[in-house]
């Protein structure tokens, strides 16, 4: 599996999915929202720890600095 995410995009993907967990397990965002923001969050730390986006290789983006050929 080809890698398509850089460095600073896993780590904006950590922060996001943290930020979704902090606002969940304080309560501040409603019951079917937290759900979902819980989701979201998963995705982003799974896709920031394999460091593939499925998306990303559906719209031909690329974050990561490596050389291409």
């Amino acid at each position: 599996m080809k890698k398509n995410m850089g460095g600073l995009d896993r780590c904006i993907r950590i922060a996001l999915a943290l930020v979704a967990g902090l606002l969940v397990y304080f309560e501040m965002v409603g019951d079917s929202l937290s759900f979902v923001l819980l989701g979201v969050a998963a995705v982003f730390v799974i896709t920031s720890l394999v460091g593939f986006c499925p998306l990303y290789g559906l719209l031909g983006l690329n974050s990561c600095s490596a050389k291409r050929n």
